[in-house]
């Protein structure tokens, strides 16, 4: 699986902890950066990496600023783009298997980098579901006529 990762100043050290971990898993990791501690803005790095799963260069992206919110804020504004801010292993499972979510925004102000390892891994090995989930996927996305 080819994952692209992106973060901001806050979330610098443990992004880079997070591509040598999928990294030992046998997943490919496309780091858009930011590739230094000093301060930037989010909503580039969000997008950056959501921008790779949408064309289709990554199949999924993670996501990591200070609390996950801003970076994940930034990135689901793209349509398309279905992210999930969580804090634990069950809701990034979730998130895939219900909600078909291709993003993952995690804060690294909010987890220890072990638990963060563990949700992305969830967050990796789970896979949608579709069934009755699939029309409310469906649903999450207006029309373009709709707004």
């Amino acid at each position: 699986m080819r994952i692209a990762f992106g973060a901001d100043h806050a979330g610098f050290n443990l992004k880079e902890r997070l591509v040598e971990h999928v990294r030992s898993r046998g997943h490919e990791a496309i780091d858009v950066g930011t590739h230094g501690p000093a301060s930037v803005d989010y909503p580039t790095f969000g997008r950056r990496a959501a921008r790779k799963v949408l064309d289709g260069e990554a199949d999924r992206a993670v996501l990591v600023c200070g609390t996950g919110i801003g970076i994940g804020m930034s990135a689901g504004k793209l349509p398309g783009i279905r992210c999930a801010v969580v804090s634990e292993p069950y809701s990034a499972s979730l998130a895939r298997r219900h909600n078909d979510a291709n993003a993952l925004a995690i804060g690294s102000r909010v987890l220890g980098p072990g638990l963060a390892e563990m949700i992305v891994d969830e967050f990796l090995d789970a896979e949608f579901e579709g069934g009755r989930h699939a029309r409310r996927v469906g649903m999450i996305e207006p029309p373009a006529d709709a707004c």
